[in-house]
């Protein structure tokens, strides 16, 4: 894709899926359009040069393209009309408690009728533009059953009728479990080297916070990724190399985000109704809390992990517990911990145990963990920092 389609595709995909799916009230009708029209753009614009306005370039573009598209199947009389009335101006605007396209669009995926996981591996895929690939691997799942997952997805909207509608404020607090998971997908893809979606997270969780201020587990998430995304410019070296946390220059993370965050933290332990997202964000806030990496009171980032595992336990949950535990009680009782947890599929579980089996200074079986690591991750700078720790092992 050239560059400047490229970059216009991350920063507007999701909100022109979004415009297009309000105007027409069809999935597969407003995906199509939204690519046609950045296929458009990829034949044009070398020559023409950007638009101006390159959003809503792509947005009118999709648009006449759904409308042509409906005019041409003349069996769809319904359609005719939908179509007829997209060009009518002054269209007024959908009442109801949630005015982002983007938010509104996620709260509609997250309908009940939907399993969880459909709900949030739909959201991304229309509001992120990731690929099938890129959800399966955010899913630990394989894509061709991710694929099954959106087609599946989609037609129960479809025979559903599922409308794409505003919730009413009695339904919103039904629809957060699944938001809250789709905000911080999105948030942890984009951490993985898309700032254009980190953004776009923090921006979908703060119009959350200011829509349900008195849902805990909100402020959690907003909490959680503010904390997170502090430690961004210290995260890798400007030629790419990845930095983990117990080597980062802790006078280059952004204290504003810090404070905003710990202070979202100390909000949600007065209201005394711990969540998942809260504590994860309080285990962050620890870290943030150490002058030195030397310094992290991981004794009571121990305890939180205890709290999570009994609040949500996942296999990944218990990987990272097991971090704090090899901080707490040595790297032998962490790594029996992590052997007995299935994630072949996860590359930090391989690369957790790699660094632990370094430790136990078991080379030749780090090595080879660190292989499997590699194998499982796409990521340019991860991948750079595991192929420079399994250099400086020598087998044993």
């Amino acid at each position: 894709m050239a560059v400047g389609v490229e970059e216009v595709f991350r920063a507007e995909y999701g909100r022109a899926v979004a415009v297009l799916v309000r105007f027409l009230g069809d999935i597969d009708l407003a995906e199509e359009a939204v690519q046609d029209a950045f296929t458009t753009a990829l034949r044009t614009w070398p020559e023409s040069g950007v638009p101006p306005s390159p959003a809503g370039w792509i947005i009118t573009t999709a648009r006449n393209r759904a409308i042509d598209r409906l005019r041409r199947e003349s069996t769809r009389e319904a359609r005719h009309a939908e179509a007829a009335q997209l060009y009518a101006p002054g269209t007024p605007a959908e009442e109801g408690p949630v005015r982002d396209d983007r938010l509104r669009l996620i709260f509609t995926c997250c309908h009940p009728a939907l399993a969880t996981q459909a709900q949030v591996a739909l959201t991304l895929r229309l509001l992120g533009g990731l690929t099938t690939a890129q959800i399966a691997r955010a899913f630990l799942v394989p894509e061709p059953t991710m694929a099954q997952r959106l087609v599946r997805a989609k037609a129960k909207i479809r025979d559903a009728r599922i409308p794409y509608r505003i919730p009413r404020d009695a339904d919103l607090p039904d629809r957060v479990r699944g938001v809250l998971a789709v905000v911080y997908l999105i948030f942890n893809e984009g951490y993985g080297g898309r700032e254009d979606l980190c953004a776009e997270a923090l921006r979908l969780g703060r119009l959350l916070a200011e829509l349900m201020p008195d849902e805990p587990e909100v402020i959690g998430l907003l909490a959680l990724m503010l904390l997170i995304e502090a430690r961004r410019p210290a995260r890798e070296t400007p030629e790419g190399t990845l930095i983990l946390l117990a080597d980062q220059e802790r006078g280059r993370w952004e204290r504003g985000l810090i404070a905003e965050g710990q202070a979202l933290v100390r909000r949600c332990l007065r209201r005394d109704q711990p969540g998942p997202y809260q504590i994860q964000a309080a285990i962050n806030a620890v870290h943030s809390d150490a002058p030195t990496a030397a310094a992290t009171d991981w004794r009571q980032i121990l305890a939180l992990y205890d709290q999570l595992m009994a609040l949500a336990p996942s296999p990944v949950v218990a990987l990272n517990r097991a971090v704090a535990v090899a901080e707490t009680a040595g790297p032998q009782p962490a790594l029996d911990l992590v052997d007995a947890l299935d994630l072949d599929g996860y590359h930090a579980f391989h690369a957790v145990r790699a660094d632990l089996l370094r430790r136990l200074g078991r080379g030749t079986e780090a090595v080879r963990a660190y292989e499997a690591a590699i194998a499982r991750t796409d990521n340019a700078a991860e991948r750079g920092y595991l192929e420079r720790r399994r250099a400086e092992l020598t087998p044993e």
